[in-house]
């Protein structure tokens, strides 16, 4: 079995000591992943005034951008986008963010139908709007 710890460049580098993922058994678990871009670590679609609070945010781009790390992380995992089973979303704005979420939600979760639990949180660690925790399997 190859290295139960799992990190990667092709997603943004963990803010603390913790790795991207663990693999245990057949089962993946990705740590919170957000939209931060792993070359820059810049959160597309995000203004902020010069005190650092955030004028405004692209939440859509958020959860592409977000998506675009879980999937980096799966596939450097040995897993992939289709072994996911269970979904942990963090949204800041249930009410402004849900709707957006939802619908490209549905567009990259179509056919994989994960089980999915969705929470608004005061505020993450970077001036981001969302963050997945992901479970998978690994053959």
């Amino acid at each position: 079995m190859s290295d139960p710890i799992v990190h990667t460049d092709q997603a943004a580098k963990p803010l603390g000591a913790y790795p991207h993922a663990r693999r245990v058994g057949n089962l993946l678990f990705l740590s919170g992943i957000g939209p931060r871009n792993p070359v820059d670590n810049s959160i597309p679609g995000l203004v902020l005034n010069d005190d650092g609070t955030i004028r405004s945010y692209d939440i859509e781009a958020e959860c592409r951008a977000t998506f675009a790390n879980v999937k980096a992380v799966l596939e450097a995992s040995g897993s992939s986008w289709d072994r996911i089973v269970d979904v942990t979303v963090f949204l800041t704005s249930m009410k402004t963010d849900f709707p957006i979420y939802n619908r490209v939600y549905a567009e990259y979760f179509t056919s994989v139908q994960a089980c999915r639990t969705t929470v608004e949180v005061k505020s993450l660690p970077t001036p981001i709007a969302v963050e997945l925790k992901v479970i998978a399997t690994i053959e």
